[in-house]
């Protein structure tokens, strides 16, 4: 969706009633209203492209028919609301046909049918946003053979269980560190499926405070609350029909859990400050870089929750364990940010490429990604060298050794730091560093 807000130009010579006209649409906080006294100051302005354009049809300097063709030239996508002192019925039909949105009268109502008339409009382009914001993505390729990069082994197994999600609605949980492409592997399932003409809806649920999370899900009726002055439909609603993917579904309040599962049980939500249930269709894929088996265990995570949300789990490798996926992924990127912006195409010479061989990438693919295109922006013309390529590493050794401390303090120390980086996954850890996981607990337990 556009982040600018609905812009309105107001073209009126007379300084009272540009005045009056500005004053009322500035009401309304989400309107960016500016004020012009002459077609001659619009024209100049008309390049930024406003949403609507009121426009005086008797102006001193031209006339309501000719600055219509020039704004429906310069921004096709602007309505035009013509404003004159006579109702002419032949000027109104003609202006019509030229392409004005209405044509008003200056009567004592104006003020009303203006607002009202706004207000459609504005209506009119968010559903189109909206349409062609779905158009776009239903356009995509989303072949996961080609969004879902890589040749290992790891990404194989994916491309396997991403193939076995789209014969039915089952649901998905896809489990991987930060920046490994947990939200694309998400769009790839629902783009492949036969829910890929209805909404894909993301919630990173970490953006959503406790006190709003079940507003934002469920939605609101008018009054609910304080600031409730409308009602509004949840995440669930919008994604009817569609996919509703739930990112960081670990970092969710314990004391929503409840009322999520009875949501999927039921198959239905109830607005918030509603007593009427809403049945809803939306098929739920969950991504976390959590171990929620571990978070369970702990009593920080429903169980029953977990295994209604688990359906087929999807497991994405951390870029360090993908083999030559690196490079794969660092061409695909090149190629992609070389086309974005008009670029010839460039390589990595064999010194460049062993660089990133040779890197940990604790930030995986979102910081290849990153990495690439930085190296790309301060590279010749032709290639990518090795020290084009700026790789900012901590290493924790240095620091965790400045210390006098005993060897039992030090392993506890490199036990925490392990357990960091792999986000608390006492199995993955203890295969890391050769122990058995009862040695962890141990561990922590003194």
């Amino acid at each position: 969706m556009s982040e600018k807000n609905f812009s309105v130009f107001v073209v009126e010579d007379n300084e009272w009633y540009n005045k009056y006209l500005v004053h009322h649409l500035s009401l309304n906080p989400d309107y960016e209203v500016k004020s012009f006294f002459s077609g001659k100051d619009l024209i100049k302005q008309l390049h930024t492209n406003p949403d609507v354009v009121t426009l005086d049809y008797r102006l001193p300097d031209s006339n309501g028919e000719k600055l219509l063709k020039e704004i429906k030239t310069v921004s096709p996508q602007t309505e035009v609301i013509i404003i004159s002192e006579q109702n002419e019925i032949e000027v109104a039909i003609n202006l019509l046909k030229e392409g004005a949105y209405d044509y008003m009268v200056k009567a004592d109502d104006i003020r009303d049918r203006l607002l009202n008339i706004v207000q459609n409009i504005r209506k009119n382009h968010s559903l189109q946003e909206k349409i062609v914001h779905l158009e776009k993505e239903v356009q995509k390729k989303y072949d996961f053979q080609k969004t879902v990069v890589g040749n290992s082994k790891g990404i194989h197994k994916v491309h396997e269980l991403i193939e076995k999600s789209l014969s039915t609605s089952i649901n998905v949980m896809i489990n991987g560190e930060t920046g490994t492409g947990k939200e694309v592997v998400a769009k790839a399932i629902h783009y492949n499926s036969n829910r890929k003409n209805k909404p894909f809806v993301a919630v990173n649920v970490t953006a959503l405070p406790a006190d709003l999370i079940e507003s934002e899900l469920f939605g609101h009726e008018k009054g609910s609350f304080t600031g409730a002055n409308a009602r509004r439909l949840g995440k669930f609603e919008e994604a009817n029909g569609g996919t509703l993917f739930l990112d960081e579904i670990g970092e969710m309040d314990i004391s929503f859990q409840a009322k999520l599962l009875r949501a999927l049980q039921e198959r239905e939500i109830t607005r918030v400050g509603s007593n009427n249930p809403v049945k809803v269709d939306c098929r739920i894929v969950t991504a976390t870089n959590r171990n929620l088996m571990e978070m369970v265990k702990q009593g920080k995570f429903r169980e029953d929750l977990y295994y209604r949300l688990l359906g087929l789990p999807i497991e994405l490798p951390p870029l360090r364990d993908r083999e030559k996926d690196i490079l794969i992924l660092a061409k695909y990127f090149v190629d992609e940010f070389c086309k974005e912006n008009k670029i010839p195409a460039k390589v990595f010479t064999p010194d460049a490429q062993h660089k990133l061989l040779s890197y940990s990438f604790p930030g995986n693919i979102r910081e290849l990604k990153s990495l690439v295109e930085l190296a790309v922006v301060m590279s010749g013309p032709n290639e990518i060298k090795a020290d084009d390529i700026s790789i900012t590493s901590f290493d924790p050794l240095p620091e965790m050794m400045s210390e006098e401390l005993t060897m039992r303090q030090y392993e506890l120390r490199i036990l925490k730091s392990y357990l960091t980086k792999y986000n608390d996954d006492v199995k993955k850890v203890a295969d890391k560093l050769d122990i058995s996981s009862a040695t962890i607990y141990r561990m922590l337990k003194e």
